[in-house]
């Protein structure tokens, strides 16, 4: 500013743009000199349409980091924070102010989002301390008066609001974390559609909906992730959905590869979201905006976006606009190929729940959801089975050797473990009916599991109608004669084998036999009077997705002789034909009895 003229010899495009909001179409920034006042720090307020700059600012006067307001009488203003240094000349005068304002409406912005924020979060952690409080006043002034079901009532109520008060608490955690840069995040090689299923169960366990559509791009690569703070994310954008769309909607969520990365995207047919909302949807919201649109603590979304830029990805939300729904989608990167991508098998462990016996047999049940095993359990119960459930797929093979399950109901996704690969060592114990039950309704992803050996494939969320009758199906099934095997007990002597029952006697005595060593034998009589090949005993006996191989046949047909008792000189019910296969001699079931 020229100290003679109180006029500004120059100023730069912030300068203009501070005080833009203070001008009149037209008018010049210039001309803004004779219009505004200033109100500093201490008070007073001055006028520089009466008194020259030179004589506002003082002719020898330095100003430090000094809040002023300037306005113009039709009460518009900007508060700055503002620099001010006389340059002299050689001989002392001052010739020249250098003035620096920095424009503080972000910092007051800030400042009023905070308050909001604190105001919301107050709000947030008194509602459920007054329903704490209300209940535990109840329960400890009325509680001889209280029904049984009244007293439970009032203990879930803590117990809900408790949880809801630690959820907030964890929230708020995470926000400050993410704002210091000190979110903690323990990235390692992980499965999508794992963590999907994962996020999956966790919202409906939650309560939420169960109207989902899993679309999930098959062969995904493993991704670098954190497992639980990307299922937090996932369940976060699922929340989110479903507090904005109608509760008959359907929500997905998908993954797909981009390039040298996974997106994973949640999608609903909600109320949308106005173009001019898309850019602040992550920031962290104002008490206005939890009270209004969003709902909930308002947090999650900013916790999402924290979450995911820790690791490494990017989010973001897409919407045609209002009433036409809304897509958020996040990022993760896959993992180098020259990376080890070995899974390992969960060491958690979960005890089998077991029901009444029921008298239309055991089914063995193997699902990491707990809600799943529970809906499952109850639904095969009333309809008179015996459910046997576990969520540890290592310790189903003991439950199938253990129980002698009529069929299985087995889960695509689980920890550290693929279904198909499971579904082979079980039927290595027992051939049975195997149902697999996903979220995933793929078409390939169907066929893949039939191909395999599936009896069938039931797509989640199922009614337990659905269910039984499926299970009641396969069941029919797998009683119907297969390749010309005898509908009645084979007898050859004192060996007799009971196909319906899947028992074995010489001379009644009952003989102990793996269900790989009974299919062996029950295959071999089915055809007796001709000799069975290797490769079809092979095809026959070990399923697509387990197969064996000539030493395996060997072994088993030397234990299976061996319980018989054969004599290897003399056999009496097992034959070997050198170099081709088996065969056994015509039993009385062959001749008509």
């Amino acid at each position: 500013m020229d100290v003679s003229t109180g006029a500004p010899a120059s100023y730069n495009r912030e300068a203009r743009r501070i005080v833009d909001s203070l001008r009149d179409e037209g008018q010049a920034p210039e001309d803004l000199l004779g219009l505004l006042s200033v109100r500093r720090a201490d008070g007073s307020e001055v006028s520089l349409r009466e008194f020259p700059l030179a004589r506002v600012l003082g002719s020898s006067e330095t100003v430090r980091a000094e809040e002023i307001v300037m306005g113009v009488p039709d009460g518009r203003s900007v508060t700055v924070l503002l620099n001010a240094t006389p340059i002299r000349s050689g001989e002392g005068a001052v010739e020249s102010v250098v003035v620096t304002m920095q424009d503080l409406a972000a910092v007051q912005e800030q400042e009023r989002l905070r308050a909001e924020f604190l105001a919301m979060v107050s709000h947030e952690l008194r509602m459920p301390l007054t329903s704490i409080r209300g209940a535990a006043t109840s329960v400890l002034e009325a509680a001889a008066d209280l029904d049984p079901a009244e007293l439970r009532q009032f203990q879930r109520i803590i117990v809900d609001q408790a949880d809801r008060m630690r959820e907030l608490i964890g929230d708020l955690l995470d926000v400050a974390r993410i704002e210091t840069g000190t979110l903690p995040v323990d990235p390692e090689p992980a499965e999508v559609a794992l963590l999907v299923d994962r996020a999956r169960s966790a919202f409906q366990n939650a309560g939420g909906r169960p109207n989902l559509a899993i679309d999930v791009e098959p062969g995904l690569p493993l991704v670098t992730a954190d497992r639980r703070r990307i299922v937090q994310v996932i369940g976060n954008l699922l929340s989110n959905a479903a507090r904005h769309s109608p509760e008959d909607s359907v929500i997905t969520v998908s993954a797909v590869r981009e390039g040298g990365q996974v997106e994973v995207s949640v999608s609903d047919q909600g109320r949308g979201i106005p173009a001019q909302d898309l850019p602040h949807l992550f920031r962290r919201p104002s008490g206005e905006e939890v009270d209004g649109a969003r709902g909930g603590s308002g947090l999650g979304l900013a916790i999402c976006r924290g979450i995911v830029e820790a690791h490494g990805g990017r989010i973001h939300a897409e919407s045609d606009g209002p009433g036409l729904g809304a897509r958020f989608a996040f990022t993760l990167p896959v993992v180098p190929e020259t990376r080890p991508a070995r899974r390992s098998r969960s060491s958690g462990s979960s005890r089998s729940r077991r029901s009444e016996v029921g008298s239309a047999g055991t089914v063995l049940v193997v699902d990491d959801d707990p809600l799943t095993l529970r809906s499952v359990r109850d639904a095969l119960t009333s309809a008179g089975f015996r459910a046997v459930s576990t969520g540890d797929p290592q310790e189903a093979p003991l439950l199938m050797a253990e129980h002698r399950p009529r069929l299985v109901l087995l889960d695509q996704v689980l920890p550290g473990c693929d279904g198909v690969e499971l579904m082979g060592d079980l039927l290595a114990v027992s051939r049975v009916p195997v149902i697999f039950l996903s979220a995933y309704g793929k078409d390939e992803v169907v066929a893949r599991v039939l191909e395999q050996g599936a009896t069938d494939y039931i797509v989640k969320p199922f009614s337990p109608t659905e269910l039984v009758a499926r299970v009641r199906a396969a069941l029919r099934r797998s009683q119907e004669p297969r390749d010309g095997a005898p509908a009645g007990p084979f007898l050859l002597g004192d060996l007799a084998i009971d196909y319906e029952r899947r028992r074995v006697t010489l001379s009644g005595d009952p003989v102990e036999l793996t269900a790989t060593e009974f299919d062996l034998l029950a295959a071999l009589s089915a055809e007796a009077g001709r000799v069975v090949t290797h490769d079809r005993l092979l095809r026959r006996v070990w399923s697509p997705g387990k197969p064996g191989n000539l030493r395996v046949l060997r072994t088993h047909l030397m234990h299976l002789r061996k319980k018989l008792g054969e004599d290897g000189e003399n056999p009496r019910y097992i034959l070997v034909e050198p170099r081709v296969g088996y065969w056994m001699p015509e039993g009385e079931a062959d001749r008509g009895m």
